[in-house]
């Protein structure tokens, strides 16, 4: 079967953070009424005021995951989202932290030609799909990550070939069957989007990078290595 042609666009996200509402000001005490009763006397006693109880423990439970997938000689089974690449310490995920399935309806929103995609993707052994998005921990960039798993390596790797952008196209080290392309924005106050396609095994795998000014192709590189690493073994 021959190669298919597919041409990808990416668009970015802005994400809104509004400011908590002010705090209201306090009511007034109400007055206190005076009396001129004396005081009740109270007994005196040697017991023991009862110990404060324990403050509470402030911290939080480590979080879990029962998403699981094993790999072996090139097959994922399991949970697509299994094999994303794992968010790095201190990143901030975007929705669910394990990720979620993409439907088909999103994958032929993503992929320019509608509905009639889908059809042609099937007949080229695609089964189905993950993506996550996060925020790095400088909050410099957000990574979308996403996989598409093929029902075998050779149909995985004929389709990320065939799968490109109208950009001008970079090169990536580190991973020897992957192309890219950037976006570079007109001002460095507007954000720059860079792009990776490459596959391992029965999965091709997209990262979109966006960053404001000009994107780094060394993250680009980093986080293409460390996706073909992961998939490779699965840990």
């Amino acid at each position: 079967m021959g190669l298919l042609a597919v041409a990808a666009t990416s668009a970015a996200v802005t994400v809104a953070v509004g400011k908590p509402d002010a705090r209201p000001a306090p009511a007034a005490a109400p007055a206190i009424p005076t009396t001129t009763a004396p005081p009740p006397t109270v007994p005196a006693t040697t017991a023991a005021a009862p110990p404060a109880p324990p403050a509470p423990s402030t911290t939080l439970p480590a979080p879990t995951t029962t998403v699981r997938g094993t790999v072996s000689n090139g097959r994922h089974d399991g949970d697509l989202r299994f094999f994303l690449l794992p968010i790095p310490e201190g990143g901030e995920s975007y929705g669910p932290a394990d990720g979620i399935p993409v439907t088909d309806e999103d994958m032929a929103d993503q992929i320019s030609g509608g509905a009639e995609i889908m059809t042609a993707l099937r007949a080229f052994g695609y089964k189905d799909a993950a993506t996550r998005t996060y925020r790095t921990k400088d909050g410099k960039a957000e990574v979308t990550v996403t996989l598409l798993r093929f029902t075998t390596a050779a149909r995985a790797g004929e389709f990320a070939k065939s799968y490109t952008m109208d950009l001008p196209a970079v090169e990536i080290t580190g991973d020897p069957a992957a192309h890219g392309y950037v976006r570079k924005p007109q001002q460095q106050a507007y954000t720059g989007s860079m792009s990776g396609i490459s596959s391992q095994g029965d999965v091709q795998y997209i990262l979109d990078v966006d960053m404001k000014g000009d994107p780094d192709k060394a993250l680009l590189n980093e986080l293409m290595k460390r996706q073909r690493d992961w998939l490779t073994s699965g840990r």
